[in-house]
């Protein structure tokens, strides 16, 4: 009988016991892999989703200021004023209506008398006008009587088309006018977030969503509505037309979407105690934390293979193809997924340059929003002077007296050159400028440019603006678009610091040369900045003031970091803040180096 001969596949148990052991540490070193990087992955979804809920909330809070002002304008005009006095007709004070609708972009304007009807509507020629009904069960026409102001997002009675309501007291409290609305559209905000697949809600202070991303989570509550909310509900008739009492609670709901899990996380959005939510995916974060494990596996099962094949030689071609073929696999999944990594990477960089652009812009329109009372003043002021040089004119003319009636036809004409170079300043400071690669900057020119901007704001507050001696200055590196905001910014909260201080000291603007560049230094009478808050103030949404979203010094900042620029305060001996901006100087030389490299 001959001998048999080993089989070269028969494994010792020593090898056994030797790969059960490194088996079992493999496993338990992918699960430890697979908690800690689902751990980290789900701690940077949190980082997300707070950054995402603070663009969302400034998208928000953006959208209902920029019309924050209007009801308060249009209450103003001597066309309503009149209506509501009872000396004019309603059809002036419609078409004026009509035109600040087309020209602010609002979706609606009306005015409301003292018992709740409206006398005039900016749609009062349209299907489905206000003019004429009466709104005066709506809490936004009761609160803006008692409190002066008021805020409330319904569904139209009349039109059906939800909106957020601006509503402002005309008159006094003892003896009010009447009311002035703004009807805000806030679709456009929706629509965005139906376009970016974002899972974001936002909800009323009894927890029913009015905005949303998936369109499964509209009016539905958070929560099932208790009898007393149930009633408000029906009473205000804020949802009219849509069955809130009967749609079900979204609940876990809104813990999942057509892509899986959902992470969640809000905020309280004031004055009107909104509440802003938004859902990231946790699909990502668990695949990251799976392939880890999955890479940690391979690596065990390719050192548990190196050493039972030192004891088993037949096999080794074997496992070596087959460890190589499962690790390119691996890796082509790993490569695939980084290149996927990058491409995000640079979306989000994209995404993020953009964002800072729409803070800019936002920071400007701010400006511009704190100013707005000025700006109406300053073109009523010439329209009214216009409207009197014209009459004059008229009554020349019909006394054939020809010289002088030239002389007023030539002062209304300077008065139309003023308001059109002040509407132009304004029009410049506020459009959106495309960023160009950084240039030579007249200082001189900027410090100009912002003193006509704010030349109405300035006079209104009663504060006069010193700057500095024309005289040739170097160039300085930066954007003039750029730099133009930054003085504007500043001098404006000067000149703002100043008149709050009681005191009418000019605000002393000066250039000098510092440190090898060009410094400008702003200074001002006001109460001044204590020195622990001088880092605090130029923190992003950091404010001291009871309006606005404390975005203006940290924007300043930004930009000036962007063109090698700093910001610093100083105390002001006697009393005030002295701020200063340090900019570097151009030079060519070095400025092409830099595009070269």
């Amino acid at each position: 009988m001959p001998r048999s001969v080993p089989s070269p596949f028969r494994r010792s148990p020593g090898s056994l016991a030797a790969g059960a052991l490194l088996l079992a540490a493999t496993l338990a070193l992918s699960i430890a892999t697979f908690l800690g990087i689902r751990y980290a992955g789900l701690a940077a979804l949190d980082a997300d989703l707070q950054d995402r809920l603070t663009v969302a909330r400034h998208a928000v809070v953006t959208e209902v200021e920029r019309f924050r002002y209007l009801p308060g304008v249009v209450g103003q005009d001597a066309r309503v004023l009149a209506l509501l006095a009872g000396t004019a007709s309603a059809d002036e004070a419609n078409l004026y209506l009509r035109r600040v609708r087309e020209l602010s972009g609002v979706d609606e304007l009306y005015v409301i008398n003292p018992s709740g009807t409206t006398v005039a509507a900016s749609n009062w020629n349209e299907p489905g006008s206000f003019l004429g009904q009466n709104y005066g069960f709506r809490p936004y026409f009761r609160r803006a009587l008692d409190e002066g102001e008021a805020r409330y997002y319904a569904v139209g009675v009349t039109t059906g088309k939800p909106g957020y309501f601006l509503a402002s007291r005309l008159g006094t409290a003892k003896r009010p006018l009447g009311v002035a609305v703004a009807k805000v559209d806030l679709a456009g905000l929706q629509a965005t977030w139906v376009r970016a697949g974002e899972a974001v809600a936002l909800a009323d202070p009894l927890g029913v969503v009015f905005l949303a991303g998936p369109q499964g989570w509209l009016y539905r509550p958070l929560t099932p509505l208790d009898a007393d909310s149930l009633d408000l509900l029906r009473a205000e008739r804020r949802y009219s037309g849509l069955a809130v009492d009967e749609a079900a609670p979204l609940g876990p709901a809104m813990a999942t979407d057509a892509g899986g899990a959902l992470r969640m996380a809000d905020a309280t959005i004031a004055p009107d105690d909104w509440r802003l939510l938004v859902g990231l995916p946790v699909a990502p974060a668990i695949a990251t934390a799976r392939l880890s494990a999955l890479i940690v596996a391979l690596a065990g099962l390719l050192a548990s293979a190196g050493l039972l094949v030192l004891h088993e030689r037949r096999q080794l071609l074997r496992e070596r193809l087959n460890q190589h073929a499962l690790l390119e696999r691996a890796v082509a999944e790993r490569t695939e997924a980084l290149a996927h990594e990058i491409e995000e990477r640079r979306r989000a960089e994209r995404e993020l340059r953009e964002t800072h652009e729409h803070l800019v812009h936002a920071a400007k329109l701010a400006v511009l929003g704190r100013m707005s009372s000025t700006i109406v003043h300053e073109v009523s002021q010439p329209l009214s002077a216009l409207d009197t040089t014209l009459a004059a004119a008229e009554l020349h003319l019909d006394r054939e007296d020809a010289a002088r009636a030239l002389r007023s036809v030539r002062s209304g004409r300077d008065l139309l050159v003023r308001m059109q170079k002040m509407v132009k300043a304004l029009k410049s400071f506020g459009s959106r400028q495309r960023l160009e690669p950084p240039s030579a900057v007249d200082m001189g020119g900027v410090l100009a440019a912002a003193a006509e901007v704010l030349a109405p704001r300035l006079r209104e507050l009663g504060v006069t603006l010193d700057l500095p001696p024309v005289q040739e200055w170097p160039p300085v590196r930066g954007h003039a678009v750029r730099l133009e905001q930054v003085a504007t910014n500043l001098i404006l909260n000067a000149a703002e610091a100043t008149a709050a201080g009681g005191r009418r000291d000019p605000v002393e603007v000066r250039l000098e040369r510092a440190g090898g560049g060009l410094r400008l230094t702003i200074a001002d009478r006001g109460p001044g900045i204590p020195e622990a808050m001088r880092e605090k103030i130029l923190e992003p949404f950091f404010t001291t003031r009871t309006s606005g979203l404390g975005l203006g010094l940290s924007i300043v900042r930004t930009m000036l970091d962007q063109m090698a620029g700093h910001l610093s305060f100083a105390e002001r001996p006697a009393g005030g803040t002295l701020t200063r901006v340090d900019l570097a100087l151009y030079e060519p030389g070095r400025e092409a180096l830099r595009r070269r490299a």
